[in-house]
């Protein structure tokens, strides 16, 4: 096990890293002390780790940020090119063992959102950022397994690949067990695959599993997360993969899971951490779209185990070309590797390829006029992106471009109150500009996390000095969390499937997101998930004398209840019914001129409450 590191910030050359001085380092991790560093040397030394009974050991490296090199005892063993994907190294050790690798930021266009000025340098350090091991292997082992479960014409079945390490000729069987996870029910199942290897080679065994009366896995508050966990045994060597059956699709308008609409509230991830998973369902999101870049694998089984669904992106950010073999290479990249996940549902290829709105534009005609002109004389082809995102599975969802109104977007960003006019002019952008309100990938506008904000990377000052001081935090948030409110309940009454919120955790000291840089809530976090509650009801128009209310259900069962109304001028209740995944009138109530109005409904599921100030 390697236990002590040392790392220090270097010029990349064709030989092992020597630099003059070393500082001790945490791995796996981002150290802070080399925040803007183009290149980072990790070093270490560790015993040989093997006991009598071993053969070899395997060097395993998770999260390699962006393109590394590895040297053991002073060989170049291997190099590397995509963070997401774990390096193995197989190798006999010595008695005594030096490691050095070698991390270095992108030299392409794929280093995604942590290759911008939105992420401050202490998020992008050159290093080994998920995991690292040296483990002791007998003399032929199982190396990693892979599961791709689909169901076709109705037979259920999971491909399971296995890599297998030989260090001597190897004829032998595989040992592939099925098993439900957790408190899945059902049964499970047990075959023996042959593999045959030459010495010093890796090779992979395929075996196709048929799983009778699967359970399948379904999106929180739709249903059991029911799950499979495959394991490869070779020997005394075995690995596992947990995985999941489930049926994706997307009609252009509202996503379907196991043939059931499932509406989306979803929340963007500038930087995925496993917390964040947690922080997302305290929002009520069921989604979460990760913004160019991939997260770990604990993140991905994490959000498999709760319900939450992926939105993943290729880490592809801003203007300008970009080589589509290498993206087409790094998407199907990906999807080997999370293609196990039954919460990995989507995949986008371009994220902002347009910054169409550098200053901000106001709400007034000649404003309006400005942000139609933009939008008319832009130009992007999504030629590129489509071919990429031609790379993956046939029967995957693919919302190729991600950006603003005028690049023609498969997923829209839209900022109302930040790049241009008020938070209510929402109404307006979307009756312009109709088709932004199909899939919305993004909405927000940012506030301050701290009192005296100094780290401001990718935080545009001015636009916020339009709602905002710097120095005001409470005023700051307070617009965030009404802009957001405002925002969020306008799209779920346009019926629109997908609604994502930009962004849930700020990386710097302001930002666009609901959660500040150290986890902490911001005001928006609360007025989100009151705008996200999957029973809520919203007035439809808080700005008249009175006003229609609408109760949403975004459940899959029909709900009847009460809807209960409050003020210092009227007071009242209704019955009220929704069918599943719809919204209803429940009643028109009188509006007070000052004050506040509060709206219960009470339902099988619980209790909603919104409150609006006039």
């Amino acid at each position: 096990m390697v236990r002590e590191w040392r790392a220090a910030s270097v010029e990349p050359t064709a030989e092992p890293p020597s630099p003059d001085g070393w500082e001790p380092v945490s791995v796996p991790g981002r150290p802070e002390s080399f925040a803007g560093a183009a290149a980072v040397a990790y070093g270490s030394l560790f015993d040989d780790p093997r006991e009598p009974d071993d053969e070899r050991a395997l060097l395993e490296l998770d999260g390699l940020y962006a393109h590394a090199r590895v040297w053991l005892n002073e060989d170049l063993v291997a190099e590397h090119d995509a963070y997401f994907e774990p390096l193995q190294v197989d190798f006999e050790p010595d008695g005594e063992n030096l490691l050095v690798v070698e991390c270095r930021r992108p030299d392409d266009r794929y280093g995604g959102i942590y290759d911008t000025e939105t992420v401050p340098d202490t998020e992008r350090v050159p290093g080994i950022w998920w995991g690292a091991s040296v483990t002791p292997q007998p003399d032929s082992y199982v190396g990693a397994v892979r599961a791709r479960p689909r169901i076709a014409e109705g037979t259920a079945v999971i491909d399971v690949e296995v890599d297998v390490v030989a260090g001597s000729d190897l004829d032998d069987r595989v040992t592939v067990t099925l098993r439900p996870a957790g408190d899945s029910p059902g049964g499970g199942t047990m075959d023996r695959v042959p593999v045959s290897a030459e010495a010093g080679t890796r090779t992979t065994v395929e075996k196709t599993v048929e799983v009778r009366d699967p359970s399948l896995w379904w999106p929180r508050g739709f249903g059991q997360q029911n799950r499979y966990t495959v394991r490869a045994k070779l020997g005394d060597s075995a690995r596992t993969v947990t995985t999941g059956f489930r049926i994706v699709s997307f009609d252009g308008e509202s996503l379907q899971i196991n043939g059931q609409q499932v509406p989306v509230r979803g929340v963007t991830l500038l930087s995925a951490r496993e917390v964040d998973v947690e922080r997302a369902l305290e929002c009520n999101a069921n989604l979460v779209r990760l913004a160019g870049h991939v997260p770990s694998p604990a993140f991905v089984q994490r959000a498999d185990e709760v319900g939450l669904l992926v939105w993943q992106g290729l880490p592809l950010v801003g203007s300008g070309s970009f080589d589509t073999e290498r993206g087409s290479s790094l998407a199907a990249r990906i999807d080997d590797q999370y293609r196990h996940a039954p919460s990995s549902i989507a995949f986008s290829v371009h994220e902002n390829p347009l910054d169409l709105f550098p200053d901000r534009l106001g709400s007034g005609l000649l404003d309006r006029l400005r942000l139609r002109w933009r939008v008319w004389r832009s130009e992007y082809d999504h030629g590129p992106a489509r071919e990429v995102a031609s790379a993956l599975p046939d029967d995957a969802v693919t919302l190729p471009v991600v950006g603003p109104p005028g690049t023609d977007p498969d997923a829209a960003t839209i900022a109302p109150g930040w790049d241009y006019g008020e938070p209510e002019d929402v109404s307006w952008l979307l009756d312009t500009y109709p088709s932004l309100s199909t899939v919305v990938g993004g909405f927000g506008v940012g506030s301050v996390g701290v009192t005296d904000p100094e780290e401001l990377a990718g935080f545009d000052r001015e636009k916020h000095a339009a709602h905002a001081s710097l120095s005001d935090r409470a005023e700051s948030q307070a617009y965030q969390a009404r802009a957001l409110s405002t925002i969020a309940e306008t799209l779920r009454q346009r019926d629109c499937g997908v609604v994502v919120a930009t962004a849930l955790r700020d990386l710097a000291d302001a930002g666009l997101g609901v959660y500040a840089r150290d986890g902490s809530p911001k005001a928006a976090a609360d007025a989100l998930a009151t705008a996200f509650e999957p029973v809520q009801a919203f007035l439809a128009d808080p700005a008249g004398s009175e006003s229609d209310v609408v109760v949403h259900n975004d459940t899959p069962d029909p709900i009847s209840g009460t809807l209960s109304w409050s003020s210092d001028e009227t007071d009242g209740e209704a019955e009220v019914s929704v069918d599943p995944c719809d919204q209803a009138v429940a009643t028109t109530v009188s509006l007070p001129s000052t004050g506040r109005i509060e709206l219960t409904v009470d339902h099988p599921r619980g209790t909603s409450t919104n409150t609006y100030r006039m």
